[in-house]
């Protein structure tokens, strides 16, 4: 082989790396772009902005016609790679006596290992680091010649591209054309939790996006208020029972009941005071006043519980069990304080839920095993219940008294036992049957840090 062909050999594989970088740049800055920063682009960008978007939007065509130039840019440089190398004089082999066609053979073979690792480097390894790292500068630069190419090949494109999607289909899988952007919830929930862990995001705004990712997930029975701390009033009472209760209790709105809560007629809310004049609400029966209540099943998810308070003038819903019987009540402000958190203002006379207490936690009795969690750091393991209270009286197997105690065994949040860890619940009030206030200390260690 003369001179001038190995010089031009050499700039032919020179070439060649050069268009298995682009190929491979198009395939991982076309997959690393997320659709709504190309279309945001393409809308107030230059014309390479718009090949971008034409690339994305066929991106199965793109990808296939990206992986058809790889493969023959390669091939190309293996081709014209072995016979430069094959005459080249092997003096090593030589002395040892090698046949000349064993010579030949292990030269092209070292050759080609050679070639292909070179290509590997600059063609393959390097231009996929760089795409990865600066996805949009990168496709920019190669979105125009992908295209080209695609379209100067399309029959040889869609045939491998269309062979692919048949076997794909076989499979019960449908091909795509373009990456979706939208994100699941729970998917959305790891990259906030990231974001938090990283530092890109402050705690209070993590927990703040993390709640109203949740809401929806929540059904009616968690949202509630639940059924032993609701506050009715009797059909006989009269509009300054009314004034009396709202003053005692702080509490806003009642449900009129004739008897008990399952026999529910309506509801009342404190500033209806205001309509009827001071000399007649001795007189005036509530149910002169009451309005309907709306009612919505304990199951019902929380976007749809959102749906029907905001859909009547009070706000409120009774929440019925598969029984029929009335399990709680969920007003506007469960629905905020689950987003928000707790929501207190001068009418509240309750402790709040969770107070630090030495090296544990005071927690209501009624408060969820996830809000548990989120406060102190203990997961509890799945059951039949839903409350810390719930699960600490399935874990004694009967009424407590206050001062009894059980040891708790700890979970990670992946549901996986953590036998090692033990925390100890104490019962430090009790409301009737109910476990009203509980004191929580983990035994294997100081207070953990709560998430």
């Amino acid at each position: 082989m003369n001179l001038t062909v190995t010089v031009l050999s050499l700039l032919a594989i020179v070439v060649l790396t050069a268009g298995t970088a682009m190929f491979v740049a198009a395939e991982f800055s076309l997959t690393t772009l997320e659709r709504s920063t190309v279309d945001a682009n393409a809308r107030n960008g230059s014309r390479r902005d718009r090949f971008v978007q034409r690339a994305h939007r066929t991106l199965s065509f793109q990808l296939s016609g990206a992986q058809l130039g790889i493969s023959i840019t390669t091939l190309v440089t293996g081709y014209l790679t072995e016979p430069m190398v094959r005459h080249l004089p092997h003096p090593a082999l030589e002395v040892l006596r090698v046949p000349d066609r064993v010579g030949d053979a292990v030269t092209a073979f070292a050759a080609l290992g050679i070639a292909t690792s070179l290509s590997m480097v600059f063609g393959e390894l390097v231009p996929k680091n760089v795409a990865v790292a600066r996805p949009l500068r990168v496709a920019r630069a190669v979105a125009g010649p992908q295209l080209l190419f695609s379209a100067m090949l399309t029959p040889a494109v869609r045939l491998t591209n269309g062979t692919a999607n048949w076997m794909v289909r076989q499979l019960g899988i449908e091909p795509a054309q373009q990456l979706r952007s939208a994100r699941s919830a729970q998917e959305l929930l790891s990259l906030v939790q990231a974001s938090a862990c990283s530092g890109a995001l402050d705690r209070a705004t993590a927990a703040l996006v993390r709640r109203s990712l949740q809401f929806g997930a929540r059904t009616a029975e968690e949202l509630m208020t639940p059924r032993s701390k609701i506050v009715a009033l009797q059909t006989d009472n009269t509009v300054a029972d009314l004034v009396a209760t709202a003053a005692q209790t702080g509490f806003s709105r009642f449900p009129i009941i004739d008897g008990d809560l399952d026999q529910t007629v309506g509801i009342v809310h404190v500033k209806q005071i205001f309509e009827v004049p001071p000399a007649e609400r001795a007189h005036t029966l509530l149910t002169a006043v009451a309005q309907p209540v709306a009612v919505v099943p304990s199951t019902l998810h929380g976007d749809a519980v959102m749906a029907q308070i905001r859909g009547n003038s009070l706000q409120t819903a009774l929440v019925v069990d598969e029984y029929g019987g009335t399990a709680g009540m969920v007003t506007v402000e469960d629905l905020i304080e689950e987003i928000v958190g707790d929501v207190r203002d001068e009418h509240d006379r309750a402790a709040p839920d969770v107070v630090p207490a030495g090296s544990g936690w005071r927690v209501s009795g009624l408060l969820r095993i996830d809000e548990v969690a989120a406060a102190t750091g203990y997961h509890a393991p799945e059951g039949d219940y839903e409350t810390i209270g719930g699960l600490v009286l399935h874990q004694l197997g009967h009424i407590p008294v206050v001062g009894e105690t059980v040891e708790l065994t700890a979970f990670s949040p992946e549901g996986r036992s953590r036998g090692a860890e033990r925390w100890l619940a104490t019962v430090l009030r009790m409301d009737g049957r109910r476990i009203d206030m509980l004191e929580l200390i983990p035994l294997s260690g100081g207070r953990e840090q709560s998430h």
